[in-house]
């Protein structure tokens, strides 16, 4: 009897591996099977002979020249952006007036009302002076300029008129009876980012 299980302990001691062995056997084989699948795939990606040979003449674009695709925006802005004219469209009874002689202008009207008597009306005016923020071929503009110019708190007109057979609007505010008023004007403008002109017209 005790040399039975003798022989059978020894047996069982031979039998093989534990479980954990064959565990760690099973994932390495695994590593080794994906290590060998992902060089397989990627052998051929890194040796490709598809590939388009590159062009000897070819060249580069110089940077000054856009592309083409810059070039369409580019055309595309200039579309969408309004065009106007400050000068181009004045009236030849209208003259522009310098930001220094609008200054000087206000400056003298004030000396003025100091040195005036209490109770005396100043003469009437002979010419009236505008603000002109823009002078736009596309109606929608105008009134797109007007609009901002109201947000702002700027009551504005647009006047049509026609230099060598096309129509511009224009963009303007007043008239101002006061140098004073025109230049206080102009500086709220400004303020508000937007470029203006002072003209004088004369009755």
């Amino acid at each position: 009897m005790a040399a039975k299980r003798g022989k059978q302990a020894v047996r069982s001691g031979n039998g093989g591996w534990p479980a954990w062995v064959w565990l760690c056997l099973g994932v390495l084989l695994g590593l080794v099977l994906s290590a060998v699948v992902l060089v397989k795939d990627w052998a051929p990606a890194l040796r490709r002979h598809d590939v388009p040979a590159p062009n000897p003449e070819a060249s580069a674009p110089r940077a000054s020249e856009p592309g083409v695709a810059d070039q369409a925006q580019q055309a595309e802005a200039a579309k969408k952006k309004p065009t106007y004219d400050f000068y181009s469209v004045l009236p030849e009874k209208e003259v522009v007036i310098p930001d220094a002689e609008i200054s000087a202008k206000a400056r003298a009207e004030a000396q003025a009302r100091q040195q005036q008597p209490a109770g005396a009306t100043s003469p009437p005016a002979t010419s009236g002076y505008l603000l002109q923020v823009g002078s736009f071929p596309n109606a929608a503009d105008a009134d797109g300029m007007k609009a901002k110019l109201a947000l702002q708190g700027f009551v504005a007109s647009v006047q049509p008129v026609t230099i060598n057979g096309q129509t511009w609007h224009r963009v303007r505010l007043g008239p101002f009876r006061s140098a004073s008023e025109l230049e206080a004007t102009k500086q709220k403008l400004a303020g508000a980012g937007i470029r203006a002109i002072a003209l004088k017209e004369s009755d």
